[in-house]
């Protein structure tokens, strides 16, 4: 958990690999959702070998490897935690065990557009449950759960590594900071409309 400290420090390192339940059977939920034969396309099987390249063993690039499998699916499931098991010669209840311990890792379909919103000390401190019910009275949805028109989903998730400009949501893998409720809708409406959203510049 970043300090407030060291969050701006360590806000660059994190952007570049956007950052469990133990021993619990597979959710049936996510079983029904399986896409069938999951495979890594020629792209994703080329970056799995350069991957596997880098660490000492196996085990050693299964967060990598998971990232990989949800940029090409865009969630995880149960058979992909058996693929990954397979070619990482890992058990499936393990691959599982440390995909549940991630919120970087979808465990289902998010929405187009996935709000990640902290809710560790320095959010909590500087407004985030005020963050978190602005998005509830604009989408009618608290963490969770998706908008039935599949726009929008939320999530609660712990420090996100930029206590020094708190309160912080991401969108995606866009970090919105120094948020406030005006903020939070003009985002919203970016969002609707299609608009691109920016990160703001780091301030010393």
């Amino acid at each position: 958990m970043s300090s407030p400290g060291s969050s701006t420090a360590s806000r660059g390192g994190r952007r570049q690999q956007q950052k469990g339940t133990k021993g619990r059977a597979l959710d049936e939920t996510t079983k029904a959702q399986a896409r069938p034969d999951f495979s890594f396309n020629d792209e994703n099987e080329k970056a799995f070998q350069a991957t596997l390249a880098k660490y000492p063993n196996k085990m050693a690039a299964l967060l990598p490897t998971l990232w990989l499998c949800q940029d090409q699916n865009g969630y995880l499931t149960s058979e992909i935690y058996e693929y990954v098991a397979e070619r990482l010669e890992l058990s499936p209840v393990h691959v599982y065990s440390i995909a549940q311990f991630y919120t970087m890792y979808h465990k289902r379909p998010p929405g187009r557009y996935h709000l990640q919103v902290c809710r560790t000390l320095s959010c909590t401190l500087c407004g985030c449950e005020e963050i978190r019910d602005r998005i509830h009275a604009r989408l009618g949805i608290k963490p969770g759960e998706k908008t039935q028109d599949g726009l929008f989903s939320l999530e609660e998730v712990e420090c996100l590594g930029a206590c020094g400009t708190a309160p912080v949501m991401r969108v995606n893998d866009i970090y919105c900071e120094r948020l406030t409720p005006d903020k939070v809708d003009e985002i919203i409406e970016k969002c609707k409309t299609g608009q691109p959203l920016e990160e703001e510049p780091l301030v010393p």
